[in-house]
């Protein structure tokens, strides 16, 4: 079975079809999904869609993108949701995110970035981290939490970063990006991390995998599979045995038992 290990079903993509692509996931051999939200109604939303579903979990945070709307109540609000509802196993997505100018600024950024991770190491909880063109400053971030327990999303640093981040306790996931015949960074650095510091996600309805088929437009997790065939390639190993360590080592990763 496969776990995709970031999946954005609140999304309006899935407005349509949302409940029967959820419900059909063990039918295609997805027997996992983690929803982070971006801020607090796609949070509320990743909650709901946790209780619905046996096979989804919940994160609960404020992206980059809406770092301006964070303060106090809504932190007193997502620490309520981490409290009250079990199935909620990380604080994210959070991070900082350089790539966009119509984002809240570099400043404000940081704060909220700081303030979530000072939520989740005092609940015990790893996060789930954001790093477009932040590279430096979302390390820096990382090194001022040392107890904190997280992953790189969408993994898109160097190797020489990875090797560090690893060393610092990190994970780092990746998705249907390793597909693109532009991918430069990342295959590397598979082909060097170790096999237990591994993840693999959608991140849907965004990064659909190659190879496609005509016509899709949307990504969702029964692409996941496509992630998981790259990476077997990547690390010379079979399709199966990146199922089982990526589904073992998100298990792990987010206390599911």
């Amino acid at each position: 079975m496969l776990f995709d290990t970031h999946a954005h079903y609140d999304d309006s993509w899935f407005d349509e079809d949302r409940d029967q692509l959820l419900s059909s996931m063990p039918e295609h051999g997805v027997g996992l999904i983690l929803n982070p939200g971006c801020h607090l109604e796609s949070s509320r939303k990743a909650v709901e869609y946790a209780e619905q579903y046996p096979h989804v979990y919940a994160a609960v945070g404020f992206h980059p993108s809406d770092a301006d709307k964070f303060d106090d109540n809504a932190a007193a609000e997502l620490e309520a949701l981490i409290r009250t509802h079990p199935k909620v196993k990380a604080v994210g997505e959070i991070g900082l995110d350089y790539y966009w100018e119509d984002y809240p600024d570099r400043a404000t950024q940081n704060n909220v970035l700081r303030r979530q991770m000072e939520l989740a190491q005092s609940l015990n909880l790893p996060v789930i981290l954001h790093d477009r063109e932040a590279h430096a400053d979302c390390l820096a971030a990382v090194k001022e939490f040392p107890n904190l327990r997280g992953v790189y999303h969408c993994y898109s640093g160097s190797l020489e970063d990875a090797k560090i981040l690893i060393k610092l306790g990190w994970n780092l996931s990746f998705t249907g990006a390793v597909t693109f015949k532009n991918a430069k960074k990342a295959p590397e650095v598979l082909q060097w991390i170790p096999n237990d510091r591994f993840m693999i996600e959608t991140d849907a309805p965004y990064m659909l995998p190659y190879p496609r088929v005509k016509g899709e437009r949307r990504n969702d997790s029964t692409k996941v599979g496509r992630v998981a065939d790259r990476i077997a390639q990547l690390k010379g190993m079979t399709r199966e045995e990146i199922e089982r360590l990526s589904w073992e080592n998100g298990k792990a990763f987010f206390g599911i038992e």
